[in-house]
């Protein structure tokens, strides 16, 4: 079978049933790619590709599990996001065009009886930016509606009787705005990194008016050939390239079947661009600022098994291309990384520091090994520790050496009581540093 199209492999595998696979369907693909182009500058030519497919997807909503958003994101306006929304919008079945739309409006739409419409959101970033506001229906639509079945349940007062209603939420969703989108949006979404064209870059002016027409003959052919085709959509699982997993997989799912069904050169097309795509946002993901802060701290401990918080502090801001000198206008203070370190259950103690004296606030390499563990790959093993280095199943280097001086076994009574670590008086309430506030410790 290795001599076969991925469009034969598919008709094999669902043994005929709805007859052979349509041949228009590369041509309509091709078309609708170079319409595309026409009027969108996209930042690399897979980008195109998934588009097309993408809008062939919408066509066939019945058949999948999952439909992928497609993001046109960009870091500054004057990128050619709304023009990839217009030039779409002609192009797939009951296009709504939602800005400033209610969210009763878009649920009933979703919810209409003419079919699933093709939701186009332009200015997404006022729905999930710092200035949103009264949003959370639409965002609570967008996150669930990709599964297909979803529902968005609600509460509604008729006369004196509340009642409960649930209402689809399933449908094709195109995004366009600034910045990156939640998380919830991304990771379910083909993204496409829009860019102000560059002076070489020339596109046609995009009027309805005049393309209209173009368009209208295009949608007529993605119409019927989605009609012939629907029969085999979604009847098997495409072949999916190896690094193109878990939710990868369910974003591309249905471009990769769409593309076997059309057949001729564009299995092998769409899968270059799954493979892109998610190569380049597996290079471009965003690491939290916590999980920043937890590889500098190992990084700054060194092998150290413990430090007091201004040495940390210190050592964290001289860290180059390190955020923690401008964090929204102020550093890092012992406040704000007691805080940030207290999400992963490490807290600052008592300790005994080389080099001090007296006891200090600080912390140990050993509270942080069990985060370092879960949220970090393993270090890679330095020149002087050999073959017997770190396997990742041990404990910081030097962790086992610190001993915290805060809590004791009174081991009479079998109870377990917190003194201090100054003065040897119980504490009445540990705030977690282990002393009482009157006594002084050396900082």
């Amino acid at each position: 079978m290795s001599g076969l199209t991925a469009a034969e492999r598919l008709q094999q595998r669902v043994g005929g049933a709805g007859g052979p696979v349509p041949a228009d369907g590369a041509g309509v693909l091709d078309d609708v790619r170079a319409f595309l182009v026409r009027f969108v500058v996209y930042p690399a030519p897979w980008c195109a590709d998934a588009h097309a497919l993408w809008i062939a997807h919408s066509w066939l909503m019945d058949a999948w599990e999952s439909t992928p958003r497609i993001a046109f994101l960009s870091p500054e306006p004057g990128s050619g996001k709304s023009r990839a929304l217009e030039v779409t919008e002609p192009l797939v079945p009951r296009p709504v065009h939602a800005v400033n739309t209610t969210p009763a409006y878009l649920f009933r739409k979703v919810s209409d009886e003419a079919g699933t419409p093709t939701i186009l959101y332009d200015e997404i970033d006022t729905v999930f930016g710092p200035k949103a506001k009264d949003n959370e229906d639409i965002r609570g639509m967008l996150n669930a509606g990709h599964r297909k079945g979803a529902v968005a349940g609600r509460a509604t007062k008729r006369g004196q009787v509340i009642v409960t209603e649930e209402l689809p939420a399933y449908c094709a969703v195109a995004l366009a705005g600034l910045n990156d989108l939640p998380d919830t949006i991304m990771t379910r979404a083909v993204v496409v990194r829009m860019r102000r064209r560059a002076p070489s870059e020339v596109v046609e002016p995009w009027r309805l008016r005049v393309n209209g027409a173009e368009a209208h003959v295009l949608h007529e052919r993605l119409a019927r050939w989605a009609a012939n085709v629907a029969p085999l959509a979604g009847s098997s699982w495409p072949d999916m390239p190896e690094v193109v997993q878990d939710r990868n997989a369910d974003v591309w799912e249905a471009l990769l079947a769409v593309a076997d069904l059309a057949g001729g050169h564009w299995p092998e097309r769409a899968r270059y661009a799954a493979v892109t795509a998610v190569t380049e946002a597996g290079e471009a993901a965003r690491e939290s600022l916590g999980i920043r802060l937890l590889r500098d701290l190992r990084d700054v401990f060194a092998g150290r098994p413990s430090m007091r918080t201004e040495d940390i502090l210190q050592a964290l801001n001289d860290l180059e291309d390190a955020p923690w000198g401008d964090l929204r206008g102020a550093a890092l203070d012992a406040r704000g990384l007691a805080r940030r370190l207290a999400k992963y259950g490490v807290k600052r103690q008592v300790l005994r520091v080389e080099g001090y004296a007296q006891t200090v606030r600080g912390y140990s390499a050993a509270d942080l090994a069990d985060p370092w563990s879960r949220y970090l790959p393993p270090p890679s093993p330095s020149p002087e520790m050999g073959n017997n280095g770190n396997n990742g199943n041990q404990s910081a280097p030097g962790a086992p050496a610190v001993t915290p001086v805060t809590d004791v076994t009174d081991l009479v009574g079998q109870t377990r009581e917190t003194i201090c670590a100054i003065c040897g008086e119980p504490l009445t309430f540990d705030d977690g540093t282990g002393t009482h506030a009157t006594c002084e410790v050396v900082s």
